[in-house]
């Protein structure tokens, strides 16, 4: 159990600086930002990555193909000792590292620029089938959006990568039920993601995503064909407020909200002690 304590710490520094850095910015995505901290308090508890050495042959890959959930992931980087984290105050500023969406040319330890959506997928199944040609042990993950999977191009990757069987590729679909102009339900029903991915030929699980436990135990399933982790998330995640607020894709503070962030960060901070 004392590994889901540390990444349950890990998932709340990681909640508390990424609405820091949005409060300081004023603005933001962070509805499905908040939706992901979880995986990523468990990704980066487990992935081989160094902080010293970004750009290693031998680290694992994360693509995050939602790239507007890139706060969240900047703050992940930074608690890992990519970069100081004062960086975080410098997020979309002219001639920050930290720019809206993540690009590999700026940022270390982004593996794929990404923010036009459905193409980070094709990015990671390119990269996990060129590792298991050259024979490397290294694996790569990445995440989607439930919205991102209106994009055609999604599901030819995903065929592609059951077609060459790359085992060494993960993908969590993150079903925050949400997207930019509303529920995935009223835009373009989802239907049930499980059997969808299992029939394009995935090892597919559903999991609770606020739950770091059932997260790590889902990649413990993989065998010899993808996987694909269904995260069963809430947009907002982890913050009621923005949880129950309709439009919490993007977010201009107005004064209420901004109090109301300043209130749930002294809680993060109280509780990270």
């Amino acid at each position: 159990m004392g590994k889901y304590i540390e990444m349950e710490k890990f998932a709340l520094n990681i909640r508390k600086e990424t609405l820091k850095m949005l409060l300081n910015r004023g603005f933001g995505h962070l509805g499905g930002a908040m939706s992901i901290v979880e995986t990523l308090a468990v990704l980066y508890t487990k992935m081989k990555v160094d902080p010293q050495n970004p750009k290693s042959a031998d680290r694992d890959y994360l693509v995050l193909s939602k790239g507007h959930a890139g706060p969240a992931l900047y703050s992940t980087l930074a608690l890992k000792g990519f970069f100081d984290l004062e960086v975080l105050n410098t997020l979309n500023n002219n001639g920050t590292i930290l720019p809206s969406h993540p690009d590999r040319n700026l940022t270390p330890g982004i593996d794929m620029t990404t923010g036009s959506l459905g193409q980070g997928v094709s990015s990671a199944v390119g990269i996990a089938l060129g590792l298991l040609r050259d024979k490397s042990p290294r694996k790569v993950y990445s995440i989607v959006g439930d919205g991102e999977l209106n994009e055609g191009q999604c599901w030819e990757a995903v065929q592609f990568a059951a077609h060459n069987k790359l085992n060494n590729f993960v993908l969590f679909a993150d079903n925050n039920k949400k997207q930019l102009d509303g529920t995935t339900d009223e835009i373009c029903r989802t239907f049930d993601l499980v059997k969808k991915f299992e029939s394009f030929g995935f090892d597919t699980v559903r999991v609770n995503g606020a739950s770091v436990e059932e997260i790590d135990k889902a990649l413990e399933k993989q065998k010899d064909m993808p996987l694909c982790i269904v995260l069963d998330t809430v947009k907002g995640q982890g913050v009621k407020y923005f949880e129950e607020l309709k439009a919490n894709h993007h977010i201009r503070f107005n004064d209420e909200q901004k109090e109301i962030l300043k209130k749930e960060i002294a809680k993060l901070e109280e509780e990270a002690e």
